[in-house]
């Protein structure tokens, strides 16, 4: 079935990435990137099945070739800390066939990316596993009319209320800074995740599917599924070769969880339908324990196995209906109405708290990549200002790493947050162990589900049984 996938990233030098590295793996193709002198050769990568660049109109011609292309960002950008391009990885849909799928992805990053000014270079991947996608690296500058870069932001005066510029204390005007698009901003990232769930839409409808996807996240749409970690390209490769990572098995643990509460919803209401439509029955006086029994002399065992199942079975039945003092259908159509509301409790209270355990556990993985790198931070400020650029290209991974960290953690005070490692680790275990006690409840559902299933087993075996009666009462 068609699933929404729409991961939107950005690629910045202050992870350790280069957009020339990104192009090449996506592409499969051998790159050098002229910022840093590195090769990056990703030749004999496998599931490559399409790649193109679309460009607008007065991008430079030479940007067709992906190494002048991506050269070009790495020139312009300085920083060690630069936003190098933006990607897109998203998920296409299995019902659409090869051609469709590419047709599908050139009009999308023709209509919402190259039209805005971007340059965009995308790849269709597909190994065959049922997992076709593509992923779309954009530029993050605006070009020119002449094909030259453009400034990502200008610097505009602030005035006063005669329009006069505000002369600070130190001499200079007062000022601040102005983005020249509005790539970066929330509300585009949701317009393009909208559009693209618009577009596949649009290609399953002309193609006569039922098929539909959804941008909106779980919680929007109203469904509390836990969603997997990101495992990344290292960790994905582990798996496939058989070795077992972390994240693997975190993701694992996830999807049996989500497939336990899919069965458990599935269940309940398949049985909450059925007892509710029971217990509109007009002129029913029989009571639950009077139908059990009818059914049971209604269809007698024969042998000795089916003798004592029958006897477990209507043992077990006997339990949950004293236990829960039910005794009309009416009451166990209430008792089925509170397990379906309980379900739905227990499984917001289980994927708030996975949502939590994975926000504290990134800020401990960024905590841990802080201090690794903060000595050769420190080292950089206490070295002569002329071999701090031979020092900064030796360390220059362990620097980014440290800057990114620095930043996360700069942002999260900015937020009202304080750092409180003794905090955040403790909270994890509390909503861990918190966790795994709704699941435990969540599995213990499942004995009075198969009650009721077999209550529903049984009564419809006896209303089975009297329709042909009064079959052949008719017939005679």
């Amino acid at each position: 079935m068609a699933i929404y996938h729409c991961c939107i990233k950005i690629i910045k030098r202050s992870e350790g990435r280069s957009a020339v590295a990104a192009a090449a793996y996506r592409s499969g193709e051998r790159l050098i990137n002229e910022w840093d002198g590195m090769t990056h050769d990703y030749t004999k990568k496998r599931g490559i099945v399409h790649t193109g660049i679309l460009l607008p109109s007065h991008a430079p011609s030479e940007f067709q070739d992906r190494s002048a292309l991506w050269n070009s960002v790495e020139k312009i950008e300085k920083s060690r800390d630069a936003q190098l391009a933006r990607e897109i990885e998203i998920a296409l849909p299995v019902e659409l066939d090869r051609q469709e799928q590419i047709s599908l992805v050139r009009a999308y990053v023709r209509d919402n990316f190259v039209a805005a000014g971007m340059c965009a270079d995308f790849a269709v991947h597909d190994k065959g596993d049922g997992n076709p996608h593509v992923h779309i690296m954009l530029t993050m500058r605006p070009l020119k009319a002449n094909g030259e870069w453009g400034a990502k932001c200008r610097k505009e005066y602030d005035l006063d209320e005669y329009g006069q510029r505000i002369r600070l204390p130190g001499g200079a005007f007062k000022s601040h800074r102005v983005n020249t698009t509005d790539w970066n901003e929330q509300a585009k990232a949701e317009e393009w995740r909208a559009a693209w769930a618009e577009c596949a839409n649009h290609a399953l409808k002309q193609k006569g599917l039922s098929e539909r996807i959804d941008h909106r996240s779980y919680a929007r749409q109203g469904v509390e599924q836990i969603p997997t970690v990101h495992m990344g390209v290292a960790a994905t490769q582990m798996e496939r070769q058989g070795l077992v990572t972390e994240k693997g098995s975190v993701n694992r643990e996830i999807a049996a969880q989500n497939k336990l509460l899919k069965e458990i919803k599935a269940r309940i209401t398949r049985l909450y339908n059925w007892s509710k439509e029971q217990s509109k029955q007009p002129g029913e006086k029989r009571s639950v324990l009077e139908q059990l029994q009818q059914a049971q002399n209604a269809a007698k065992p024969t042998t000795i196995y089916g003798k004592v199942k029958a006897l477990k079975e209507n043992a077990a039945i006997f339990n949950f209906l004293m236990e829960n003092g039910i005794a009309s259908m009416q009451e166990l159509y209430e008792k089925i109405s509170a397990m379906n509301s309980d379900y739905y409790a227990l499984r917001g209270e289980i994927v708030n708290a996975e949502r939590q355990i994975a926000k504290f556990n990134e800020r401990l993985s960024m905590w841990e990549q802080f201090s690794e790198n903060k000595a050769i931070h420190k080292r950089l400020s206490n070295i002569k200002p002329n071999m701090r650029d031979t020092f900064s290209e030796k360390h220059r991974a362990e620097l980014i790493l440290f800057d990114a960290a620095a930043k996360y953690f700069g942002d999260l005070k900015a937020s009202g947050e304080t750092i409180t490692l003794q905090k955040w680790r403790a909270e994890v275990g509390r909503l861990t162990a918190y966790k795994d006690e709704q699941y435990q409840r969540m599995k213990a559902m499942r004995e009075d589900i198969k009650a009721v299933e077999k209550i529903r087993k049984t009564a419809d075996a006896l209303t089975k049984t009297e329709n042909s009666k009064k079959k052949e009462q008719h017939e005679i």
